[in-house]
């Protein structure tokens, strides 16, 4: 081999790990992340048309523009719901403080649309703050939304009982500008205590998600 193919293969060598190392290094600030899980790679959402508190149609176009936190559950729920929520409204006026071009918006999904009528959404809603949204829809829309997700739900008893219970994930799930989802806040399961996503760590987190 000639000193000058040799050169050519270190110099294309050299090119080759520079493009790699550009694309490859981690983006700034995730090791400022601790707590949430990131997905590999932003998912997208399906077409999907949900009526909010205040009865107007919620798209995927009213995620667009923001940073959303979406909280899957329902306003029956006992324990997990009006946790999770209320962790949300602690948090809510620092995450507005947050530096960013798009603001944060919290979502409760509700899936139990036969109980979680526009007014009962309304008036659970604000009792936690009046910024948030509330939605829901029939099933045929709700399932692969939170599927896409990374999410699940199930009915556990007949609705017939009108004290039936939903059974449903308890992550807070994180949607950026564009309405893909980047990942989720898992809480941890400890025996004897609520499995609910901590308001702290979420705050903690989202300044390095937004940069990202």
């Amino acid at each position: 081999m000639s000193k000058l193919q040799a050169g050519l293969i270190a110099f294309i060598a050299l090119v080759i790990g520079v493009v790699a190392a550009i694309n490859i290094a981690p983006p700034r600030g995730i090791d400022k992340i601790q707590h949430v899980s990131l997905y590999p790679l932003a998912r997208a959402l399906p077409d999907f048309q949900l009526i909010d508190h205040n009865k107007q149609i919620f798209t995927e176009e009213d995620l667009k523009g923001h940073w959303s936190l979406v909280f899957v559950g329902y306003t029956f729920c006992p324990d997990i719901c009006p946790t999770t929520m209320a962790e949300l409204t602690g948090i809510y006026p620092e995450l507005q403080k947050i530096p960013t071009d798009f603001p944060i918006q919290i979502v409760l999904l509700s899936v139990d649309p036969k109980r979680d009528t526009p007014e009962r959404l309304n008036e659970y809603i604000n009792f936690f703050h009046s910024d948030f949204i509330a939605v829901s829809g029939e099933h045929p829309q709700l399932f692969p939304l939170v599927r896409a997700m990374g999410m699940m739900y199930s009915m556990s008893e007949s609705t017939d009982n009108p004290n039936y219970l939903v059974d449903h994930s308890s992550s807070v799930v994180v949607v950026n500008p564009k309405a893909q989802v980047v990942g989720r806040f898992k809480p941890e399961f400890v025996a004897g205590k609520l499995p609910v996503s901590e308001g702290q760590k979420i705050l903690a987190d989202m300044p390095a998600i937004i940069s990202l």
